[in-house]
């Protein structure tokens, strides 16, 4: 690769800023000679974490940003008024193509608001949905949307289900993708009305495998590759699974450490556990990419420790190799056509 891909990271952003995004951001070069990272946010404070650790300097860069846009804080109204905040700074990085994508554990409300009004959406995309992987017994599902867009259309959906397709394709490598669409049945009579006059239109669509409706409860076992449905119940999923896990982990946690037995028996199993449960943590699938925009905008949790951080980083290579944009580009053109 001639061209390292150039990833900017908001250091600012997040419960555990800057001291784990540094750490990721270090962690990711380290792993990869093919990314630079541009670490925006105050000078000194991102400086004093480098000193931490030893990387090659020629693969850092660090751009001053005066103001932090904290959680909690109005997005739009934020982005307008902070505009030497770590996130704008990052954002017009990617707008004025001085970076490949901003990865940013920050305010999730200013990502999506200054994702769309900065870096600006795809001609012909209506909107920008979130995107992250969910882990499966097969391996991973894109839910598409979980956060942005709360009072979605018909046609919104249409475009969740062929960006996610293109995505899980061209990205995790998953040939004709299974679409599904979030019901209460397999009915296609049953849904609410977003989601009965949505499944005619997806059935219609020539250039997607839908397979038509999913249950909650099927999402686990990787019945669909891509899971569409509108943010707010893309994001009671997403919050759901999350606390599942959690719940499962601290259950099994208290189980093994019970009796003197179940010690001993921990002591065995713990290596073998951990690896396959590793595919459960969300530090190991990176970010939720932005999809639809001019440019690679990814979402982190806000609680992201540097794993999480380094691997939505590396994430980015893989995107922007692909060329998933001009592949969502190249899609709407032949719908045109």
């Amino acid at each position: 690769m001639l061209n390292k891909i150039t990833v900017a990271v908001d250091a600012m952003g997040g419960d555990n800023a800057p001291g784990e995004i540094v750490k990721g951001a270090v962690d990711a070069v380290s792993r990869s000679s093919e990314i630079k990272v541009v670490l925006v946010g105050l000078e000194s404070a991102i400086k004093d974490e480098l000193s931490k650790y030893k990387y090659n300097p020629e693969q850092i860069e660090i751009i001053h940003a005066t103001e932090i846009i904290h959680t909690g804080e109005h997005p739009a109204q934020t982005i307008r008024s902070k505009k030497d905040s770590s996130i704008v700074v990052g954002m017009k990085l990617v707008k004025n193509k001085q970076a490949d994508a901003l990865v940013s554990a920050g305010n999730s409300g200013a990502l999506l608001v200054g994702g769309q009004i900065i870096v600006g959406r795809i001609k012909g995309i209506d909107r920008a949905p979130l995107a992250p992987l969910v882990p499966t017994s097969k391996g991973v599902s894109l839910l598409i949307d979980c956060g942005a867009n709360v009072d979605a259309r018909p046609a919104h959906l249409l475009q969740f289900a062929k960006m996610g397709s293109i995505y899980m394709e061209n990205v995790i490598g998953i040939e004709n993708p299974r679409v599904a669409i979030v019901n209460i049945g397999v009915e296609e009579e049953k849904g609410n009305a977003l989601v009965r006059e949505t499944y005619p239109l997806l059935k219609e669509m020539k250039d997607i495998n839908f397979i038509g409706s999913i249950e909650a409860r099927d999402i686990p076992t990787g019945y669909a590759d891509v899971i569409v449905c509108e943010a707010f119940v893309g994001n009671v999923i997403l919050k759901l699974y999350e606390g599942m896990g959690t719940l499962f982990m601290g259950t099994l946690k208290n189980v093994l450490k019970s009796s003197l037995k179940s010690k001993l028996g921990a002591m065995l199993i713990m290596k073998p556990l951990k690896n396959s449960f590793k595919k459960f943590s969300s530090e190991e699938h990176g970010g939720a990419p932005l999809l639809g925009l001019n440019g690679l905008v990814v979402k982190t949790h806000g609680s992201s420790k540097a794993k999480e951080v380094s691997n939505s980083i590396l994430q980015c290579v893989t995107f922007c190799e692909q060329r998933i944009s001009d592949k969502i580009k190249e899609s709407l053109f032949e719908n045109e056509v």
